[in-house]
């Protein structure tokens, strides 16, 4: 994959306050680097070979005034360092301990803060090689000076070769030291970065996953809605107008449609206060629950018969047990295709209903006859089904059929059955 498709994970920026430290930091090296030096030109560390004071001073804020900025350019203010400490040695300035210091806060630096790991470790790998060549080449002109005052030099392994074997060990701990610890800095900040990312990540996961349960809730309860009310002012509406049409000559036949219409709405009433019931639930129960279930079908065929469509329901095989979330989108998938069939079928509209149970599978068809259909006019029952399809891990089939009214045919996997 393509950087651009996938960023490298770098350190961050420093931060104001890691930035007003290390001019804290370089300040007091500052004081720390003068003091030493004036100390050691009293202690007269290299005799009368010193510089003047004024030397000194230069050297002090050479060294450590770079400091300041060490997090914004590592590269540069370790190479700094790294020359002031070498000049400062070449021409016998008294000040070694601050110079050390800062030697090592470079190399640290370099590999806790540059995000181009490759620049990083041939910056410190030159300043590495430049200081044991130094070192090699000062051992080289001891070996070969004046012996004078110095060392014994005498023996395979003398007190001199102990010595410069000594300043090889250390220089390579020294060194050793600030590239490991500097690397290590550096894995556990890009740790620390690759952590608040995730963190960041998970948030906004958060409120996405929060957001989507949202929105699924709202199409749950706009589906459950439009469900109840639908089947029932459907009803209504057909017994509404059987009682207007015969209101004058046939009253008590107009009285029975009014009683209908009144047993409607009191059913949808009461539908609508479970829902709402449903709707204050703890957080625990069933997110579907509903009292409708499979076994309210041959209520629903009877309820459509009554409404003036003549509807036949046919079980096929030996029903089994099933999830309470398939038996109310079987039942509510019914009712919204009885529903279109009595809206939209005409005067002369029958349904059949049809429930199958296979070995593997439970197949709902729901046959009506009516007006010739060409096409299919996607709305929000038709869109009801196909949720509560997908949500039972099934599908769905909506079409008209060539000798008039529609066809709704729905399958849903069963559970495996166990045979002992």
């Amino acid at each position: 994959m393509s950087d651009s498709a996938s960023p490298r994970l770098a350190r961050p920026a420093p931060t104001a306050g890691e930035l007003r430290s290390d001019v804290w930091l370089a300040a007091a090296l500052m004081l720390g680097a003068i003091l030493s030096a004036a100390l050691g030109s009293v202690a007269g560390i290299y005799g009368d070979e010193s510089p003047g004071l004024e030397w000194a001073l230069l050297y002090a804020v050479a060294l450590t005034a770079p400091l300041a900025v060490r997090r914004r350019y590592p590269a540069m203010v370790a190479i700094a360092g790294a020359l002031a400490f070498f000049v400062a040695m070449s021409f016998h300035i008294p000040e070694m301990y601050v110079g050390n210091i800062v030697l090592f806060i470079g190399m640290y630096t370099v590999g806790a803060w540059m995000n181009d790991r490759r620049r990083a470790a041939i910056v410190r790998i030159a300043i590495i090689v430049g200081m044991f060549g130094w070192l090699l080449v000062t051992t080289f002109q001891s070996a070969t000076g004046d012996t004078d005052g110095g060392l014994s030099r005498a023996g395979l392994f003398s007190p001199f070769v102990a010595f410069m074997l000594m300043q090889f060990l250390v220089n390579a701990a020294f060194f050793g030291g600030a590239y490991y610890m500097g690397d290590r800095a550096y894995a556990s900040a890009l740790e620390r970065e690759a952590l608040r990312q995730r963190t960041i990540e998970l948030e906004r996961e958060r409120e996405v996953t929060g957001a989507q349960a949202v929105a699924l809730d709202r199409v749950r309860i706009a589906r459950e809605l439009h469900d109840v009310v639908a089947h029932h002012v459907s009803a209504m509406g057909v017994q509404a107008g059987a009682a207007r049409s015969v209101m004058e000559r046939d009253p008590d036949a107009a009285r029975t449609a009014l009683r209908g219409i009144e047993t409607e709405a009191r059913a949808a009433l009461e539908e609508l206060h479970h829902l709402l019931e449903t709707l204050r639930t703890p957080a625990g129960d069933a997110p579907d629950a509903s009292t409708v279930r499979i076994s309210g079908l041959a209520e629903l065929v009877e309820h459509a018969r009554e409404s003036g469509m003549p509807t036949t329901l046919t079980i096929v095989g030996e029903p089994v047990d099933l999830p309470d979330l398939v038996q109310v989108n079987v039942f509510r998938v019914t009712q919204e295709a009885l529903t279109n069939a009595r809206r939209h079928g005409g005067p002369d509209a029958a349904a059949d209903v049809r429930l199958r149970y296979a070995a593997d599978e439970l197949e709902l068809e729901i046959a009506n006859e009516g007006r010739l259909t060409s096409s299919v006019r996607p709305g929000l029952g038709i869109l009801g089904m196909r949720e509560r399809a997908a949500a039972s891990g099934g599908s769905i089939e909506v079409r008209p059929r060539s000798r008039g009214g529609f066809l709704v045919r729905m399958r849903v996997p069963l559970p495996s059955r166990v045979t002992v």
